[in-house]
């Protein structure tokens, strides 16, 4: 056999080895500070380091918070790619957020390391790292939207920027998202920060958990500062409209369309 002839068949070799037979999550951990924290990664059908992928960071909502590195593939993203995996080429992080937390502070940096490590061990794309999140995690995913040079795309579903009088924090932000949710208007102030990143927010009309004037408010600032913000109100939905939107082919295919300049 000829150097050449061995040589390609080592890399076919190589590349079949790489490949997952099927769709898988797997288990890693990152530290941050003085403590550990572990989370999923989803591999999609055929995945091999032959070539860099797309990564989505979601970030789940306020039902999956815990340390058992399971609730947060139960709803939303996680059994969406389960069921369309075929749609999601790419590779998805589940961070888990710990009990009487949410994604600020402590948590963003945790699912930001937890990103990155992904990025570096399943050969990311840098251009096509995506952002969505559902009902808490739209929330963290409209805050997080702020670092606009990190996320070709975000998707925040039923969350909101404003809490209400009965709704505080549970511990205090930091003075970044201080900044914006005490501005005379969050809205605005958030939508210059995001600038031109590309946005498709979703929300059901029939919310009531976070009020579906959120994703209006935060979308109408969007538009007036230029962002060509997309928006999709269910008129017959209520809080978990996540299901449909997940399903939805054409926001895969339109998340995968953008990518960083």
């Amino acid at each position: 056999m000829s150097t050449a002839r061995r040589t390609l068949v080592l890399l076919v070799v190589l590349a079949l080895a790489a490949c997952t037979r099927r769709a898988q999550f797997l288990e890693r951990e990152v530290h941050v500070g003085d403590h550990t924290y572990k989370y999923r990664v989803w591999l999609p059908h055929h995945y091999t380091k032959l070539h860099r992928w797309p990564v989505i960071l979601y970030l789940h909502g306020s039902g999956e918070q815990g340390t058992d590195n399971q609730l947060q593939i139960n709803e939303g993203l996680g059994p969406a790619v389960d069921r369309f995996g075929e749609r999601y080429k790419a590779v998805v992080v589940f961070p888990q957020c710990d009990t009487e937390h949410e994604w600020y502070g402590e948590m963003e940096q945790m699912a930001m390391a937890e990103l990155n490590n992904s990025i570096r061990e399943f050969h990311g794309d840098q251009r096509r790292i995506y952002l969505t999140g559902v009902s808490m995690g739209g929330a963290g995913a409209w805050y997080m939207a702020r670092h606009n040079r990190t996320f070709a795309a975000i998707v925040p579903i039923a969350g909101e920027v404003v809490r209400t009088p009965d709704d505080p924090f549970p511990s205090d932000p930091p003075p970044d998202i201080a900044r914006i949710v005490g501005a005379p208007d969050p809205y605005t102030t958030l939508a210059g920060m995001i600038g031109s990143t590309p946005v498709w927010a979703i929300h059901g009309a029939l919310d009531p958990v976070i009020p579906v004037s959120e994703s209006r408010s935060m979308v109408t600032a969007l538009r007036k500062a230029g962002n060509n913000a997309r928006y999709t109100e269910y008129i017959k939905g209520e809080h978990n409209v996540w299901d449909a939107a997940y399903a939805n082919p054409e926001l895969v295919r339109w998340m995968f369309q953008q990518r960083l300049k």
